[in-house]
């Protein structure tokens, strides 16, 4: 999976959001791949709502495709480029292989969330969509935001990894030199969308 190119940067992705801690970083890369104009499917879970309200301020509307003219509106960038979807929604297009979605993003991802990935649990759209991307072998990334991790966190990424599934905590660096909480988030996001073959004007690399 790792290994398999992504040639074209307009196709869609799928961003899942969950409970865990780090609501800023989901925030910015949706912003990041609307301002790109690439489609993404949105699914939120509930605890990533309240985690939402919580870190940002930021209280969603139910409604899925309100939910997404909301959270438009708060980064400023076009509604258009950003379908939600809730998380029984068997219908929508990933929760489906023969969708053709290549690639998947589940930032934050909680350990629960992880846990439910790795045995194939497929209890809820986010799962499911999760397991598509395993088994039809296509990009999946989780980003987790935990600590400390116990030994059955560690075990899980291990089984993942061992899958082909891109392990990328939210771990940022200090190298850079950051100055802001923004930079700072940044450097995870950036991370996240080099590994997923998607380039933006504002991501920083190495010696520059």
């Amino acid at each position: 999976m790792n290994n398999n190119t992504i040639e074209q940067a307009d196709e869609p992705v799928i961003v899942a959001v969950t409970g865990a801690s780090g609501a800023p970083y989901a925030l910015r890369l949706i912003q990041r791949l609307a301002r790109t104009g690439m489609t993404q499917h949105l699914l939120l879970s509930d605890a990533a709502r309240v985690v939402l309200k919580q870190e940002v301020d930021l209280d969603l509307p139910a409604e899925p495709k309100l939910a997404a003219q909301a959270l438009a509106s708060a980064l400023g960038v076009d509604a258009d480029a950003i379908h939600c979807y809730g998380t029984r929604d068997w219908f929508s297009p990933s929760a489906s292989g023969s969708a053709g979605i290549r690639r998947m993003i589940v930032i934050p991802c909680s350990m629960g969330t992880l846990a439910r990935i790795a045995c194939g649990a497929s209890d809820n759209l986010i799962e499911r969509a999760a397991d598509v991307m395993i088994k039809e072998r296509r990009q999946l990334i989780l980003v987790p935001r935990e600590t400390p991790l116990s030994a059955i966190h560690l075990e899980n990424m291990l089984k993942l990894a061992r899958l082909g599934v891109d392990i990328i905590p939210a771990m940022p660096g200090f190298y850079h030199r950051p100055e802001t909480l923004d930079d700072i988030i940044d450097f995870v996001v950036d991370r996240a969308l080099s590994h997923m073959d998607i380039a933006t004007p504002e991501a920083k690399k190495w010696g520059q």
